[in-house]
């Protein structure tokens, strides 16, 4: 069984910046794509920024020169540094993981921006 937690959501003000981080445990032999996706008070789940297992990006229009999507394989770890960060940015954010075409998702955490 596989589980993710994320860490680093809290409150900031607009203008600043948080770093969150992923980490999955659990029987994991190869992680195909590690994403953040967030949602927001009645919006749906939308994806922010995805890593591919060749180090291929992905960001949301949003969020593109603000956040950046890193990952540490050796330590099943995902992370997203978003600076620059506005109220609208406020939501839950989760992770998600790819493992060998199933996906495994985090409970979230929650970043709140202030204005």
């Amino acid at each position: 069984q596989v589980q993710l937690v994320e860490s680093g959501g809290g409150l900031v003000q607009a203008g600043g910046s948080l770093r969150l981080s992923c980490t999955a445990s659990g029987s994991i032999f190869r992680i195909d794509a590690m994403s953040w996706y967030r949602q927001a008070p009645g919006n749906q789940r939308e994806l922010v920024a995805l890593v591919t297992n060749r180090g291929t990006t992905n960001y949301a229009d949003s969020v593109k020169g603000r956040f950046t999507i890193s990952r540490d394989y050796g330590k099943n770890t995902v992370y997203l540094q978003m600076n620059s960060l506005k109220p609208e940015d406020t939501a839950v954010y989760y992770c998600k993981f790819q493992i060998y075409g199933d996906n495994y998702w985090g409970k979230g955490t929650l970043v709140t921006v202030s204005s």
